[in-house]
């Protein structure tokens, strides 16, 4: 079971599995925004703080067979997406944007996530992820404040 956790019911075991992990969880984002009782972004913070203790547990447990930081466990993948789109309005060019975000500071790690790797067990697995999904969130804000603030209708199609 930690294993079908950890590959995201095998996804892991796919040649990018690591970019389809992300790709795969902004449509579970998207159904999440259109949710009438999930309109308080509390949801989704519970939701990440779930996923990323879930993926720390099962990072630890697969460590044994897999190895440290396998390609296979990309769970880590699952967290970080979130990360970015936490506290982003509900939209889906924003959710693209997002993913483009995390995908590029999760491929090239620069600003200290290749660091995070060398933390412990299924934190290290995690924590790259994690703050690769706070740099995206940070840029994305940027965006969203910038495009709110000139007033740009084509990309400020909110879901609800």
């Amino acid at each position: 079971m930690n294993k079908l956790i950890a590959s995201i019911f095998g996804i892991g075991y796919v040649k990018g599995g690591g970019t389809l992990a992300a790709l795969v969880t902004c449509p579970f984002i998207y159904l999440l925004w259109l949710q009438s009782w999930a309109v308080n972004p509390i949801w989704l913070v519970l939701a990440t703080l779930i996923v990323t203790l879930l993926g720390i547990n099962v990072g630890n447990k697969v460590e044994p067979f897999w190895g440290k930081d396998s390609y296979r466990v990309v769970i880590d993948e699952v967290a970080g997406m979130m990360v970015t789109m936490l506290f982003v309005p509900a939209n889906i060019y924003y959710l693209l944007i997002g993913f483009v975000l995390f995908r590029f500071f999760d491929i090239l790690k620069p600003l200290g996530i290749r660091k995070m790797e060398a933390l412990k067990g299924g934190t290290g697995v995690m924590m790259d992820d994690v703050l690769a999904g706070v740099y995206g969130n940070i840029v994305l804000q940027v965006i969203v404040h910038f495009l709110h603030l000139h007033g740009n209708a084509s990309l400020d199609l909110n879901i609800r």
